[in-house]
């Protein structure tokens, strides 16, 4: 079993930066994909950014060019750097996990973070 928690979301201005991190506790070796998914007022949850079983990091075109994720450890598995953030970034951010097919496609996902972005 593998749980998460994240962390670091707030209150910024448009323009601003902000870092999310994301705790893990349990087994780390079952994981082969983790990211960020968020879920803006009213819409569903979409991806953000993923690394998936070894590989290079993808990113949803809304972000590119402004959000990094990058590969952590057991105290921050997948750390997200968001820059230029704008207020359409608004929305709660869920750190995700997943066990892939041979792991029999389990998911993980933490409890979420709200990230605001206004003026």
């Amino acid at each position: 079993q593998v749980q998460l928690v994240e962390s670091g979301g707030g209150l910024v201005q448009p323009g601003e930066s902000l870092r999310l991190s994301c705790a893990v506790s349990g087994s780390m070796l079952i994981i082969h994909d983790f990211g960020w998914y968020r879920q803006p007022p009213g819409k569903e949850r979409e991806l953000v950014a993923i690394i998936r079983n070894g590989g290079g990091p993808s990113y949803a075109d809304s972000v590119k060019g402004r959000f990094t994720i990058s590969r952590g450890d057991a105290s921050d598995l997948v750390p997200l750097e968001m820059n230029s953030l704008k207020p359409e970034d608004t929305a709660v951010y869920y750190c995700y996990a997943g066990t892939g097919a041979l792991g029999g496609n389990v998911e993980f996902w933490g409890q979420g973070t709200l990230v605001t972005v206004s003026s």
